[in-house]
């Protein structure tokens, strides 16, 4: 598993939150990090308009791009999609 997930409920009154934490040091360019935060963006934005009312942090626990030279191959990046949406 790529990816870490932490769940709060929000404050009442307040929309649900969103922290993205990917380090430098498991994603090395930073186009695969903004193309990893902009993932996991637009699937909580879909999750949060059917049912997720939590506030929630993912974190990229293990580094990607290693076997690829640093960059994401579709492969590497449908099966972060699926992990991501498995865990919102």
């Amino acid at each position: 598993m790529y990816w870490g997930i932490y769940a709060a409920s929000p404050q009442e009154g307040v929309s649900p939150d969103l922290g993205v934490a990917v380090a430098k040091k498991l994603a090395k360019r930073a186009v695969d990090r903004n193309r990893l935060k902009r993932m996991i963006r637009e699937l909580f934005w879909t999750a949060q308009a059917t049912t997720l009312n939590k506030d929630v942090v993912v974190k990229l626990k293990k580094p990607i791009g290693r076997e690829t030279r640093g960059r994401l191959r579709k492969k590497e990046k449908d099966l972060l999609r699926s992990q991501i949406s498995g865990l919102i």
